[in-house]
């Protein structure tokens, strides 16, 4: 009797890196100045880029309520942006935040708009999102985000977290 061929195998986790597809994770901290509207002292805008994610981490909050905020990323050499991940949280009041995403490729003479979101939230459902987006961005020098905090209710501008991929 013969035995039948056994499969070839390996345990992924063996070259897998600490966070799966963080190889081609852009260094926000080392390859760009980030530039902002407004940011609560207690709630930095230094939060967004700290590896804190998920509901209840740390976040970039605005100093002024009902205000829309804008973050701009200045890399400092062009990047290529294939996917963006960011998170959002509100769990104190029911409000729409909208986030709009607008790239550069021209030291930031010029945007064009890559994506509007809008987030429902209420303290009885929805409290976070998070969002993935894949695009094919080639040479953006300036990566801008503008927040609107308060297209229904009332409340203040908020980013739990940011992440681009090469």
């Amino acid at each position: 009797m013969t035995n039948p061929p056994r499969p070839r195998k390996r345990p992924l986790q063996a070259d897998m890196p600490a966070s799966a597809g963080a190889l081609d994770e852009i260094d926000i901290v080392r390859s760009a100045t980030i530039a902002y509207s407004s940011e609560d002292p207690a709630n930095p805008v230094d939060h967004l880029l700290d590896g804190h994610s998920g509901p209840g981490a740390t976040r970039w909050i605005s100093a002024r309520p009902d205000t829309i905020e804008q973050i701009v990323l200045e890399f400092d050499e062009p990047q290529t942006i294939s996917r963006l991940v960011y998170e959002v949280e509100e769990v104190m009041r029911e409000r729409t935040q909208e986030v709009r995403i607008e790239v550069s490729e021209d030291r930031g003479r010029a945007y064009r708009q890559i994506l509007v979101q809008e987030y429902n939230f209420s303290p009885r459902g929805a409290t976070y999102q998070r969002e993935e987006q894949r695009f094919n961005l080639g040479k953006v020098t300036h990566l801008r985000l503008t927040v609107v905090p308060n297209k229904g209710g009332s409340g203040t501008a908020s980013l739990t977290a940011l992440h681009l991929f090469a």
